[in-house]
């Protein structure tokens, strides 16, 4: 049997993939409709307290450089949720795409492009951290739909990047083809992240709650993948999973690193810092 039978036999039927982009849309539909129905209480919702954790790991969340819903900021700033929905959106089209076993990573000139939008943030980033010295020269006025707009950029990357490495280091015959076979499904992708940029700027609160949620999601989606990997390497477990049942071992411990890490690091930066909101005189 050749390496793409194999993986064809293996892989998730039509009707599977279905099934989870309905689980998908209707948990996304759900958390818009119970933010729809009271949005005051968004203010204090359980949810939103817990993907704080996760954003409070990887991200400065400076108030200023923040989008705001029912009063209080989101998870993670402006940067960091176009960044980490990038990496969520990349997971999920993927996933549902069935390209969970291709592991090769993006043509060169897609990779150049890709690294475009990481230099785009780097750019945009310097200019924003300029404003914290009052005569440092910077190119303009700083902006969070620019901030929004280059994570965004830079979350794709990164997925595009991080999703074949997983699936090289997890299965035991990996589909050695790209995620993206054409520039129709490469423009999808961006249409896709544009259409999420654009929800984020509506400033619609029941939008701006799922957004948050799923952006917080994809801080946990990263750093799975990147404890997974490592997990295997350290282990010399890579390349045994020959199915989701087998795979779902070391994605569980990865999750549980990935949880362990947002708590301890959470514990330990509110600790030194005693915020949870920026850092002492920077907010």
């Amino acid at each position: 049997m050749s390496e793409v039978e194999f993986n064809n036999q293996l892989a998730p039927t039509s009707e599977q993939r279905g099934a989870l982009l309905l689980v998908v849309a209707a948990l996304l539909l759900l958390m818009g409709f119970y933010a729809l129905s009271d949005p005051q209480r968004l203010a204090h919702d359980p949810a939103l307290g817990l993907a704080d954790y996760a954003g409070y790991t990887l991200c400065h969340r400076l108030t200023g450089h923040s989008f705001h819903v029912a009063g209080r900021q989101l998870p993670l700033c402006a940067r960091c949720t176009g960044m980490y929905l990038g990496i969520f959106i990349t997971f999920i089209t993927l996933l549902l795409a069935g390209r969970e076993r291709r592991a090769e990573f993006p043509s060169l000139r897609l990779s150049l492009l890709l690294l475009g939008f990481v230099g785009l943030m780097g750019i945009d980033g310097l200019n924003s951290y300029s404003h914290f010295f009052p005569d440092a020269p910077h190119l303009y006025e700083p902006q969070n739909w620019l901030r929004l707009t280059t994570g965004m950029g830079t979350g794709l990357a990164m997925g595009l990047f991080a999703f074949p490495s997983l699936s090289q280091t997890l299965w035991r015959r990996p589909d050695y083809r790209q995620t993206l076979t054409s520039r129709a499904e490469l423009g999808g992708l961006f249409l896709l992240a544009a259409l999420v940029v654009l929800l984020v700027l509506s400033n619609l609160e029941p939008l701006l709650y799922v957004l948050a949620i799923t952006s917080a999601m994809g801080v946990v989606i990263i750093l799975t993948v990147l404890n997974t990997v490592m997990l295997l390497i350290l282990t010399r477990r890579e390349g045994k999973a020959t199915g989701w049942r087998t795979a779902l071992l070391p994605l569980a411990i990865g999750l549980a690193f990935a949880l362990t890490q947002i708590a301890v690091l959470s514990f330990v930066r509110y600790t030194l810092t005693g915020t949870m909101t920026g850092f002492p005189g920077l907010q």
